[in-house]
């Protein structure tokens, strides 16, 4: 068993790497220091109360599904940053390149990455169209926290569940109860 954690620690430091080392490409670093803010608690929840305030019947419960994934996940997630004390990236792989003044707490699960899931997975449960678009910002998101050297590979995949988890609960079973 432990020769099975030690592989897949291996290969998540070597992923890790592989996508961090292109830090200093211009065009690449403005992207993913950009998308990143869509994953952050400014923008997800501005982007749910915008959708609640200005939308209305199945795009209203959309917005609905999301802010109660939202809101229901955050809790769970500093919870598990707190009993699974991971570090950083940066803190932990020499070479690791990163912006200035990174987050400091720990990194697992990526809190951006549940956030944008649990906001864009009831939309794309709604109206699977919009999948064309918003799968690949999610991604994006999730993919700017490995390149910027805040996350583990896995940090980035236990978000996207958790996120899409907590957007199943709530469009499943907390917004079908209040309509």
């Amino acid at each position: 068993m432990t020769k099975t954690f030690t592989a897949l620690h291996k290969l998540e430091r070597r992923i890790f790497m592989r996508i961090n080392r292109h830090f200093e490409r211009k065009l690449i670093n403005w992207y993913f220091r950009s998308i990143t803010h869509l994953g952050g608690t400014t923008a997800t929840i501005s982007a749910v109360l915008i959708l609640l305030l200005f939308t209305k019947e199945s795009l209203h419960k959309a917005s609905i599904a999301s802010a109660f994934s939202l809101a229901i996940n955050q809790i769970p997630v500093q919870f598990l940053k707190k009993i699974y004390p991971r570090k950083r990236p940066y803190l932990s792989i020499a070479g690791t390149l990163y912006p200035a003044n990174p987050l400091k707490d720990h990194s697992f699960p990526s809190g951006h990455t549940t956030a944008v899931f649990s906001v864009i997975t009831p939309l794309i449960l709604f109206y699977p169209i919009l999948s064309i678009i918003l799968v690949p910002i999610g991604l994006s998101v999730g993919l700017s926290r490995i390149y910027l050297g805040l996350h583990y590979p896995s940090d980035v995949l236990v978000g996207i569940g958790f996120g899409v988890l907590t957007s199943l609960i709530s469009y499943f079973y907390l917004v079908p109860y209040f309509f």
